[in-house]
């Protein structure tokens, strides 16, 4: 296994990252780009650094990423970005979150476009609400994490398994015909 420490908002980095991969490991079959951040407030408490840093991490990071990954991926490929179903849904306290979310699915349908002629596919994943430590950092409890899964048609949060499976399913042969898509995992919560 390898580990790379970066900054995802670092543009700098990123070729950085896409060298020490492929010295690692030569071409890739498959890119999951997955490094994000959830700051959630409200709009009277964004300042123009918090808002740069998210736009950083979570849009112009997966951009320069594909973008130093270029040489390193395989003919065929495929890369996967995650986005959120705040994306596509009005959250309180999301507003920027959301912007950068529905900016990675907007770079999957047009990155795929650009890069199919490359043997490259680029898709991306939205999760709902899913089980993970971050819940956990937002004080996500109690009547907070019962309003939040009364939300959700499936009754219940997804789990880290649920996304891992799509993806993998994503980055798969399996998948060959899926370009440009958005596929949706969110226990039906996007679909009120």
């Amino acid at each position: 296994m390898l580990t790379i420490r970066a900054d995802a908002g670092d543009v700098t980095t990123q070729q950085d990252v896409a060298q020490t991969v492929a010295d690692a490991f030569g071409k890739l079959d498959g890119a999951v780009l997955n490094a994000g951040i959830g700051d959630f407030r409200p709009i009277e408490q964004w300042d123009e650094a918090t808002f740069d840093r998210s736009i950083a991490v979570n849009l112009k990071g997966p951009f320069f990423l594909v973008r130093a990954l270029l040489p390193v991926l395989a003919n065929p490929s495929s890369i996967v970005l995650t986005a959120s179903i705040n994306a596509r849904i009005g959250m309180p306290n999301t507003s920027i979150y959301g912007a950068t979310k529905a900016g990675v699915v907007s770079l999957a349908r047009t990155l795929s476009g650009e890069l199919i002629t490359r043997g490259i596919r680029v898709n991306a994943v939205s999760p709902g609400p899913v089980a993970t430590p971050l819940h956990d950092r937002l004080e996500l409890v109690g009547d907070a994490l019962t309003a939040l899964v009364g939300q959700i048609p499936l009754g219940r949060r997804g789990t880290p398994d649920e996304i891992a499976d799509a993806i993998v399913f994503l980055v798969s042969d399996e998948s060959g015909f899926t370009v440009g898509s958005e596929f949706v995992i969110d226990g039906g919560m996007s679909n009120l």
